[in-house]
């Protein structure tokens, strides 16, 4: 065992000084023995990949919902493409990618059903009984819903994958913190990583699921300087391209540009803030991992068209006003009629807050299932 252990050692010595090293973990919040084959961290991303909560990222909205088609991204998509992208930038700056893909896999189990709307109602509706916010529930359903253990609630994670499931901080997320993760100035560059990766796969990945809805058409990218550039080098390059893998093209490298750009900078700001351990990480008040100011620049065009010609577009609204009549219509049956919950829920609500146990169970539901729970709750003809 010893061996195995001393084995996982020299695998982790072979890191960047300013990496996450597991042997060096904060811990877990209950006491239990490590496994002699599998780091800390390890074992959290596989302990992640077997949620419920996780299977069930495969039914929930990223911007299409569920029924609208089965090529749009969902949130199991996008979790798995913020993961490979994350995993390729640590690689290249030697970061621990164990912590970095148990970060990427965990930082979305809290979202609700249909995307952002469902965070936006859910708060909007919990804003009396102690707030809604998808990282903290990520954080709660890892520490709390899950229940797989004989010994302890939840999944028992490291230290600093919880972390970084809380301080995941992006253009998108903005964080509230709370105490246990407020003792530093920044989180790991593992964490720091998944949350870059997050930005680069919600831009590039949302555009392909743009163009393939139709909502928008190239002729639309052609006045974004980051895609006019893109598009030109791939017509130069294959002139007859069809239109399904030039689409491919145009997001793999937007992708590939700007992970490129990632590691470039990221390495420049470890020299100039002379980052040579993870203490100095830490105690770093600036962004470690960062885009460069050109590439920053290049971004913030491309973002402004998404909001305005393809999350704006009525198509998307539309969806999103259903959701969240589904959502405020579901929350208030339950509410006012405890006993329409499962019998899980009530027993919970006989012991919890009601607002938070119809709250976890809400966010806890998949599109598809907050529909039938909607046709069952006001279709006098649906099967209860």
């Amino acid at each position: 065992m010893s061996d195995i252990n001393n084995f996982n050692n020299k695998i982790e010595q072979l890191l960047a000084p300013y990496a996450a090293k597991s042997d060096s973990s904060k811990g877990r919040i209950h006491n239990e023995p490590e496994h002699p084959y599998r780091s800390r961290y390890q074992r959290d991303r596989e302990r992640i990949l077997h949620t419920t909560a996780f299977r069930r990222l495969e039914y929930k909205t990223q911007v299409f919902v569920n029924h609208e088609g089965d090529h749009y991204r969902t949130r199991l998509t996008h979790t798995l493409e913020v993961a490979q992208i994350a995993r390729t930038i640590a690689r290249a700056l030697s970061l621990n990618e164990d912590l970095v893909e148990a970060i990427a896999l965990a930082h979305d189990l809290g979202h609700t059903p249909f995307g952002h709307t469902g965070e936006e109602v859910l708060s909007e509706l919990m804003k009396d009984h102690g707030g809604f916010e998808h990282n903290l529930q990520s954080l709660r359903v890892v520490d709390i819903l899950e229940e797989r253990y004989p010994d302890f609630q939840g999944l028992n994670l490291t230290w600093e994958v919880r972390e970084g499931i809380v301080r995941h901080n992006t253009l998108y997320d903005k964080p509230n913190l709370i105490q246990e993760f407020n003792e530093y100035k920044s989180p790991t560059l593992e964490a720091q990583v998944v949350n870059i990766a997050d930005e680069i796969a919600y831009d590039s990945h949302d555009l392909d699921d743009g163009l393939a809805s139709k909502i928008i058409s190239e002729k639309d990218l052609l006045g974004i300087g980051l895609c006019n550039k893109v598009m030109s080098q791939i017509t130069q390059a294959y002139p007859d391209m069809n239109f399904h893998k030039r689409r491919y093209q145009i997001v793999r490298m937007i992708i590939g540009t700007h992970a490129t750009d990632v590691i470039e900078q990221s390495l420049r700001n470890i020299e100039a803030l002379s980052i040579g351990s993870i203490e100095d990480v830490r105690s770093t008040q600036k962004k470690i991992i960062d885009f460069s100011a050109s590439t920053s620049a290049e971004r913030a065009p491309l973002r402004e068209f998404l909001l305005k010609s393809f999350y704006q577009n009525h198509r998307v609204m539309r969806m999103a006003d259903k959701a969240g009549r589904f959502i405020r219509e579901l929350f208030g049956v339950y509410i006012s009629s405890l006993g329409s919950l499962p019998p899980f829920y009530q027993e919970k609500a006989k012991k919890e807050d009601a607002h938070r146990v119809v709250c976890d169970y809400i966010a806890g539901m998949t599109d598809r299932y907050a529909l039938d729970e909607y046709k069952k709750l006001f279709e006098p003809y649906e099967r209860v």
